[in-house]
């Protein structure tokens, strides 16, 4: 049974139709890299999984549970864990804060996001306003990490971060995955680092799949991956 399944999904916002008759499932301790030009509706999928937009149609199941009409909170609780492209930080709470007030019981406490990522525990009396862009990532995942997910999605975690920091965050991306035996799913700009971390890929146009297969194929054959992906 997979641990997440889209079914024939049709999302979007308002009355727009963003992503049609979507379908992919996501099984357990598996990553899966989104690919795609801006605008062709991968970060519509994370929300539409997140439950935060309108569903025309389709189902979404976790773990076989149909929770299509689940609101975010509710499947927050399930095990979904998200980390938006925004990183949407409280910067008028501490690193502490930050963490704390995403607690659920489980593996993940504020001791362990200090063991993932170092600088947070230097900086957990700073306010979220005085860390560097690498540093709010790092939050960002943590503060996602406190909910003790099963599945975490990642929408563009790399953006305008300095190449240090991103290696750092893909390390830590394959230990949560090797350690942990998290899912992912990864919304990414820079795609072979994407598909690097990931173990399937799926290539969105107007919000539909247009390309899938696995990661290691894509990067071997990455012309076919360009042709969509290229601006």
């Amino acid at each position: 049974m997979a641990l997440l399944e889209i079914e024939t999904l049709t999302s979007g916002y308002g009355e727009a139709i963003v992503l049609e008759e979507m379908s992919l499932a996501i099984a357990e301790s598996e990553g899966l890299a989104v690919l795609g030009r801006n605008g062709v509706g991968k970060t519509t999928l994370m929300l539409a999984i997140m439950g935060h937009i309108r569903q025309f149609g389709g189902t979404v199941r976790w773990s076989g549970r149909d929770i299509s009409r689940l609101p975010a909170n509710a499947r927050v609780h399930l095990g979904i864990g998200w980390v938006p492209q925004e990183r949407d930080i409280f910067k008028s709470l501490t690193v502490e804060e930050n963490l704390m007030v995403a607690e659920r019981v489980g593996r993940f406490d504020a001791a362990a996001i200090y063991d993932l990522f170092p600088r947070l525990r230097e900086r957990r009396r700073n306010m979220g306003d005085k860390l560097s862009g690498g540093e709010q990532q790092m939050l960002a995942i943590g503060r996602a990490l406190m909910t003790n997910p099963k599945l975490l999605l990642l929408d563009e975690p790399f953006e305008g971060l300095a190449p240090i920091i991103v290696e750092e965050l893909e390390d830590t991306i394959r230990r949560l995955r090797r350690d942990y035996g998290f899912a992912t799913v990864i919304v990414e700009q820079h795609a072979e680092d994407a598909l690097r971390l990931s173990d399937r890929a799926i290539v969105l146009d107007r919000g539909r799949i247009v390309l899938e297969g696995l990661a290691q194929d894509l990067l071997d054959d990455f012309d076919s991956v360009q042709r969509w992906i290229a601006v």
